[in-house]
């Protein structure tokens, strides 16, 4: 998302009494030709007390899922409350990332002027495939070659501004894409190595049901793209560290 608009507010429209919450939201998306697909972070469109609002909006359009699924939710005791606990894990938890703001992360300068290779990880991960909202779970390294302009940031917003990114529908190439062009922006470091390696449950569950392949990949910037040597010791330690 770009940097944050004025946004018109749809609060004094007379006739905005019944209006779906999710249709003003995705109104004001529009109204400034910004995205909302399913890996987009759409925190700055939604006013206070919406996301409450859209929960039970999310909850109601469950309730029909389910009974299009002709799944009895009146008189089966497991599946009465289910589809707010499904609203709830979606927009609180595992969709979170496109909800709420990015997580605050304070930045220190390069006091020593720090220019070595810093390895993170692995970093636990847990998102969802865009494709047919299945889990993705898996474990990310990331490498940082600092700069003595670059800001460095505390080894525990790694993970946080990982998972807010992680925490949306997804396709795996494109989450690291986003992970590393999130931490590019914050730290200026002259190079950055990413990598992913997750277990998708669209292919173990469902579909080809294949229990034991991976999806490995791979995001690298500036010097790790220049230096192979440098590209090679990140990848020798991540690689041993995999077990």
């Amino acid at each position: 998302m770009n940097a944050p608009h004025t946004l018109p507010s749809l609060r004094a429209v007379p006739d905005d009494e019944g209006v779906p919450v999710s249709v003003k939201i995705r109104e004001r998306i529009k109204s400034q030709r910004e995205r909302f697909h399913a890996n987009d972070n759409i925190a700055e469109f939604i006013e206070p007390g919406e996301l409450e609002q859209l929960l039970d909006e999310v909850a109601g359009k469950m309730r029909g899922v389910l009974d299009s699924l002709v799944i009895d939710t009146e008189s089966d005791h497991n599946t009465q409350d289910t589809a707010r606990r499904v609203a709830k894990m979606y927009l609180n938890e595992v969709f979170k990332g496109r909800y709420v703001h990015e997580p605050a992360v304070t930045e220190f300068p390069n006091v020593e002027h720090l220019n070595e290779l810093m390895i993170i990880g692995p970093i636990t991960v847990r998102s969802a495939c865009s494709h047919h909202f299945c889990p993705i779970m898996g474990r990310v390294w990331i490498g940082v070659m600092p700069n003595e302009h670059s800001n460095l940031i505390g080894l525990s917003k790694y993970a946080r501004l990982t998972e807010w990114i992680m925490s949306r529908p997804q396709i795996q190439e494109e989450a690291v894409t986003q992970v590393a062009d999130l931490l590019q922006d914050k730290m200026s470091p002259d190079g950055l190595a990413i990598v992913m390696e997750a277990d998708h449950f669209c292919m173990q569950w469902r579909g080809v049901r294949d229990l034991d392949s991976k999806m490995i990949n791979s995001v690298m910037r500036g010097v790790f793209l220049k230096d192979a040597n440098l590209r090679r010791e990140f990848l020798s330690l991540v690689n041993n560290k995999k077990g």
